[in-house]
Order: structure tokens, then C-alpha cells, then sequence
């Protein structure tokens, strides 16, 4: 009897049609991916004025003023605070995930760039006979200094906080 009075039932509403382009409708994300441009075309322009020439693998690299890293999870954590609320859980894991990835940003990630730079030092300064002689250099700015994970932090809070007052976030009552 359980199958026919679920057959005589009606379907069930059709969902809405999937849309590629409702993420541009997703607050968090435009801010996160905006922050992180912005942090990284800086980048570009602060090469420039410390060292006097354009470097565009600035665009795609790590390291250097502002921390890209910080600059999109704070983004992404303080948009997501707007739309979804300060008191969720989803705010609450967004802010976690930002809190570990800056620490890990001047934490782990420098002090592995410190370590490349003695390294390389080390096997600039073998004999040329030496096998690691002509071993190729490490990446040595890999990580972020507090000052360039705080601007980073700072630069994602000023793009969420703009992109949420366009999208008309954090605006009820």
C-alpha cells in the first residue's frame, strides 16, 4: 500500500535551473578572488618602487608586501561574517581557516624561506667540482613577514567590507 499512495503523490517541484553565473553572485568568493588580485598587482607596483624595474611574476608569485594569503582568507572570512553572520558556524570555520593560514604564512613559510637562503649561500660558496655546485637555487621568499601578513589582513578586510556594502550585506535592522 506504501507504493501506491507514493506513486499517486505528485513530482516534486522541479529545482531551478543551474546557472554558471550565479557565482557571481556569491559575496564571499568575488571578495576573496578580488582581494587576492589586488594584493598581488600591489606586489607588482612595490617591486617597482624598491627596485626600480617591473616584475611581472609578481602577478603569480608568493611572498612580499601585502600577503596575498592574508589578504583573500580575510576576505573570505569577514564577507562570509556579513552574509551569513558573525555568530555562525561557517564565520567560525572561515576564521579559523584565515587564523592558520597567516600563521603558517610568517611562520612556517619564512622561516623556510630563511632556511633556502642559507642553503643557497652554502652551495654558491662549494668548489665548482662539488656535485651540488650546480644544483639550482630554492625559492627563498616563500613567506611573509607580520608587517606584510597585517597589511595582507588589513587589504582583505577594506575589499570584503566594500564588496559587502555593494552587494547590500550587514544591512539588516
Amino acid at each position: 500500500m506504501g507504493d501506491a499512495a507514493s506513486a499517486a503523490q505528485p513530482p516534486p517541484a522541479a529545482s531551478p535551473a543551474f546557472s554558471y553565473l550565479a557565482v557571481f553572485g556569491n559575496c564571499p568568493l568575488i571578495a576573496a578572488v578580488l582581494a587576492f588580485a589586488i594584493a598581488q598587482s600591489i606586489k607588482v607596483f612595490t617591486t617597482w618602487y624598491k627596485e626600480n624595474r617591473w616584475d611581472a611574476k609578481q602577478l603569480v608569485g608568493s611572498g612580499g608586501m601585502p600577503s596575498s594569503h592574508s589578504a583573500t582568507v580575510t576576505a573570505l572570512a569577514v564577507a562570509v561574517g556579513l552574509q551569513e553572520g558573525f555568530s555562525s558556524s561557517l564565520f567560525a570555520t572561515a576564521a579559523i581557516f584565515a587564523s592558520v593560514v597567516m600563521y603558517d604564512a610568517f611562520g612556517v613559510r619564512l622561516h623556510a624561506g630563511r632556511q633556502a637562503e642559507v642553503l643557497n649561500q652554502i652551495v654558491y660558496e662549494l668548489p665548482s667540482e662539488h656535485p651540488l655546485a650546480e644544483t639550482r637555487p630554492l625559492r627563498e621568499l616563500i613567506g611573509h613577514t607580520p608587517p606584510q601578513v597585517f597589511a595582507g589582513a588589513v587589504l582583505g578586510f577594506a575589499v570584503a567590507t566594500f564588496t559587502g556594502m555593494m552587494a547590500g550585506l550587514g544591512n539588516s535592522g
